[in-house]
């Protein structure tokens, strides 16, 4: 079996890495701390302070165990070494939808950079996954949740 790996570009690869340290070098001491206090209030079976640190310290160690996955099957994409015109994760791909919307640009990321606020779009989702592999000039048809949507790919770049 194949195991899952999770492209993205170095810069989404760093962010993670400092992500991990930040978890467990800040986050995860802070939480001991809180724990340890709240048990010195005594009885533990009505203490809302320790109840509410142990949920916290449960969703960072889950957190935790997420990115070390994501880092250890990191697939980083070196968007320089395909064709220029080549839609590809770490790409900026500008398109308009037709007949006659304004040009939208985004960048396809992997899904761990994802943001789509500052217009870094998973390589996961319906429209990335109907640009991936296509070229500047083509006409695309995307299937999205609301239907199909026709696009045309005006360019393509370097992120």
């Amino acid at each position: 079996m194949k195991k899952k790996t999770y492209p993205m570009t170095a810069e989404g690869k760093v962010k993670l890495e400092n992500e991990l340290e930040d978890l467990k070098m800040n986050q995860r001491p802070d939480i001991i701390n809180r724990i340890q206090i709240a048990r010195s209030y005594g009885d533990l079976s009505e203490n809302s302070e320790y109840e509410s640190a142990k949920n916290e310290q449960s969703m960072l160690e889950s957190r935790i165990s997420t990115v070390e996955h994501m880092i250890q099957y990191a697939e980083v994409i070196d968007s320089d070494n395909t064709d220029k015109d080549e839609i590809t994760v770490g790409k900026k791909v500008t398109f308009k939808e037709l007949p006659d919307e304004d040009p939208e640009s985004y960048t396809i990321v992997g899904a761990a950079e994802a943001d789509p606020i500052s217009g870094k779009i998973s390589n996961d989702s319906p429209i990335a996954k109907g640009l991936l592999g296509h070229r500047v000039g083509e006409e695309v048809t995307i299937n999205i949740p609301a239907g199909d949507m026709k696009v045309k790919i005006l360019s393509v770049g370097a992120a």
